[in-house]
């Protein structure tokens, strides 16, 4: 059973950066696709990032230049460092195992 638990969001001003955390216990972690989902007030939960193994990374193209996405195997965490922040980045920050297993979401909102 694959546990996920996120951490790092929280409240920043437009241009500011925050580092997304995302422990995961249980389940083999070193060789799955890991990803961060987002969802803003009144819309539907959208792919962020995604990073396999060997480290292939991909990121929606509002994201990109501006977010970056890591893992480290042998903690079993993976980052999401979002620099630039806008405040259409504002939104619960989720951590994916795919294709079923989420964590519970941490908010990032990004407001002066």
């Amino acid at each position: 059973q694959v546990q996920l638990v996120e951490s790092g969001g929280g409240l920043v001003q437009p241009g500011g950066s925050l580092r997304l955390s995302c422990a995961v216990t249980g389940g083999i972690f070193s060789f799955r696709t890991m990803a961060w989902f987002r969802q803003a007030p009144g819309k539907q939960r959208e792919l962020v990032a995604t990073i396999a193994s060997p480290d292939a990374t991909a990121y929606v193209d509002s994201v990109k230049g501006r977010f970056t996405i890591s893992r480290d195997n042998a903690k079993k965490i993976v980052y999401l460092q979002m620099n630039t922040l806008k405040s259409e980045d504002t939104a619960v920050y989720y951590c994916s195992a795919p294709p079923n297993s989420w964590g519970q979401g941490t908010q990032v909102t990004v407001s002066s």
